[in-house]
């Protein structure tokens, strides 16, 4: 238990795994779930930065999540990382927050491109080994091109590229076709090295 990992009232950060961690929060131990939100809020942040593209939007979304995660937590079954489960409730919130704003219908007029965009096998092909340009983005080119996305496209970029959820996963968040998810892949690694190729044109 936590009680034997701590010093003065406190706990010992990184002496406690994951599992003894939720294992105590769900017995309502506050200290072992601050210990939790100590460990990850950095990468739930920057999830939710990239989501929104807002600060503020991101540091909302932030706290929602872990308030969420300190009642459901007795959902967390230890199939998967602990990480990828509070990063999968940021993007229900997120996701129900485009609804209640009534942004859906916005996000997903975004994602139905044309089909004469991305058509055969070859150009899905394409889009594959595009899958690359995540490789010569640097923080920096992140943190510059991201907000400059279309919503839907940075979406299912951040989700797929960044987070690693399947096509078949980010279909079912946003409720919309798996091809659909990979066309606009496509569509997003071409924006994104086109803006590469013109931001370094002008460094240049």
């Amino acid at each position: 238990m936590i009680q034997q990992l701590r010093r003065d009232g406190r706990p010992m950060p990184g002496a406690a795994s994951d599992q003894e961690l939720v294992e105590c929060s769900t017995g309502g131990d506050r200290a072992a779930y601050e210990e939790i939100y100590r460990r990850y809020c950095g990468r739930i942040h920057g999830l939710c930065l990239s989501l929104t593209g807002d600060p503020v939007e991101a540091e909302v979304l932030t706290q929602d999540t872990f308030v969420r995660g300190w009642f459901a937590l007795g959902g967390f079954r230890g199939q998967g990382s602990l990480p990828g489960w509070l990063s999968r409730l940021a993007v229900n919130l997120w996701r129900d927050s485009l609804r209640a704003g009534k942004r859906m219908r916005r996000l997903r007029e975004d994602l139905a491109i044309d089909a004469g965009e991305v058509t055969g096998e070859g150009s899905l092909a394409a889009g594959r080994s595009g899958g690359n340009v995540v490789a010569l983005l640097t923080a920096v080119d992140l943190e510059r091109c991201l907000p400059r996305l279309p919503e839907g496209a940075r979406t299912v970029f951040v989700l797929h590229d960044v987070e690693g959820y399947t096509h078949r996963e980010i279909a079912g968040l946003l409720e919309v076709a798996t091809g659909t998810v990979k066309a606009q892949l496509h569509r997003v690694r071409r924006l994104l090295r086109e803006m590469l190729d013109a931001d370094r044109g002008v460094e240049s």
